[in-house]
């Protein structure tokens, strides 16, 4: 009763307005700004990977501020979620989150130039901004401010923050290392704790170390699988093109899949895996040691860029593979299919396993870190610096009970709180859109 309830109540927040809203949205920005996802990539890059400016304000460097927003992003979402939208939606469920990503990127980058044009100095001296800040002060409508801040909670405690990412890390260390549930919830909890302590600063040194070595071992793992099936890459990328629009032609006339359920399996959970449009890497841009808002907005944007091509080569890996995996033609666990398909590709099936469920236990394990940080921001904002303690007690006890929950309901639990907190962002960003416009004609001329 309660998880079709639960069902139900999803598809209403991510049916047709909620992703027209975001996707009009990022095509607005995109074809405003000039396309300057494509423009400006290289810009990115570099302004990603040059030294930091001691003198500019801020806690952490702009390598710091993206890789604490890419610890929230690259989570379980980008493995066990996508083989979920695979599975259900086809391989044309690839194409339209490509498609999501690349309109999102320049959305991520109005945020970004948002974030640091409205963050503010917080009664302990640290930097705070986000969507709520730049709608409060930008936009001038406080009440809204807060319905972002309320949701962000919600999605740091019992949506992509916690449950997901601990129930995900508990099952990878079972299967993998047979770690009983219990004690990796006690590990996991620990752990935040320390790290959490150090706030953003410490959050950040840590994102800079795992994301970027996990990043590359999951990338370098799924290369060496699309090497050894290079054959069956031409009919994958085929099926990836086709599946977009004629979802039957790929799947099946029997499986009832429209066009329509594939774009909305594909665009909710590119937006679920890359967050352009949910605000809440802004929160992380915020703290970036930078004054100018649109060079961390580039920097910004790049985190879509390297969350989809996490996404991407997941994706590939199980369409490589999936006449041994039977994908479309049997139900089965999103993790064991990955792994299968990993296992399958580099010819080691007990290798699979330990990519995929290694891939889970940092990324997921990140992502918690980096979802501590907004909603203790969000927090902050709603209740002052006094209610950070209880949040953090609040959000451990969460972190140690979320290995004992349903996995499929709380996916759907997250999807519905992470579209909630989405529509005041989208509303902000849509209604400053003459500030965003103005910082990067100031940066585009000198």
């Amino acid at each position: 009763m309660v998880a079709s309830l639960l069902r139900n109540i999803n598809e209403l927040v991510w049916g047709v307005p909620l992703i027209l809203l975001l996707m009009g949205t990022s095509l607005y920005f995109s074809w405003k700004l000039k396309f300057l996802q494509v423009t400006h990539l290289g810009l990115a890059w570099k302004y990603l990977l040059r030294a930091q400016d001691n003198s500019a304000s801020g806690d952490v460097s702009p390598f710091g501020s993206i890789c604490t927003a890419l610890s929230a992003t690259l989570g379980v979402g980008n493995i066990i979620g996508v083989a979920l939208a695979i599975s259900m939606g086809g391989p044309g469920a690839l194409f339209w989150m490509w498609v999501a990503t690349f309109f999102g990127m320049a959305v991520k980058y109005a945020e970004g130039v948002l974030s640091i044009r409205y963050r503010q100095t917080g009664s302990d001296g640290k930097i705070c901004g986000g969507p709520m800040y730049y709608i409060e002060f930008g936009l001038k409508s406080k009440w809204l401010a807060r319905f972002f801040a309320f949701f962000g909670i919600g999605v740091a405690l019992v949506g992509i923050g916690t449950w997901t990412q601990t129930n995900s890390i508990a099952v990878a260390m079972a299967k993998s290392f047979a770690i009983p549930i219990s004690a990796t919830a006690a590990i996991a909890g620990c752990l935040v704790a320390i790290i959490t302590i150090g706030g953003i600063r410490r959050i950040a040194s840590v994102s800079e170390k795992v994301v970027p070595l996990m990043t590359i071992f999951y990338i370098g793992a799924a290369i060496l699988v699309l090497i050894f099936k290079a054959p069956a890459l031409p009919r994958a990328f085929a099926s990836i093109f086709m599946g977009a629009f004629s979802p039957q032609a790929v799947l099946g006339g029997s499986t009832g899949v429209s066009v329509m359920a594939v774009m909305q399996r594909g665009i909710s959970r590119g937006i679920f895996a890359h967050e352009s449009g949910l605000g809440s890497a802004a929160i992380a841009s915020a703290a970036a040691r930078t004054n100018s808002p649109s060079q961390q907005g580039l920097v910004a944007m790049v985190g879509a860029f390297l969350s989809i091509i996490v996404c991407t080569m997941t994706a590939l890996v199980l369409l490589v593979t999936q006449r041994e995996t039977g994908i479309f033609s049997r139900m089965m666990d999103e993790t064991l299919l990955t792994s299968q398909a990993f296992g399958i590709g580099l010819g080691v099936p007990a290798l699979g396993e330990y990519v995929v469920n290694l891939g889970i236990i940092f990324f997921a394990f990140t992502t918690v870190l980096g979802w501590n940080y907004y909603g203790e921001k969000c927090v902050q904002y709603l209740f002052g610096t006094r209610a950070i303690l209880a949040y953090k007690i609040l959000f451990l006890f969460f972190v140690v009970i979320g290995p004992f929950w349903k996995l499929d309901l709380i996916f759907t639990v997250a999807d519905i709180a992470t579209g909630l907190m989405a529509i005041p962002n989208l509303i902000g960003l849509i209604g400053l859109r003459k500030v965003i416009f103005q910082e990067t004609h100031l940066f585009q001329r000198g």
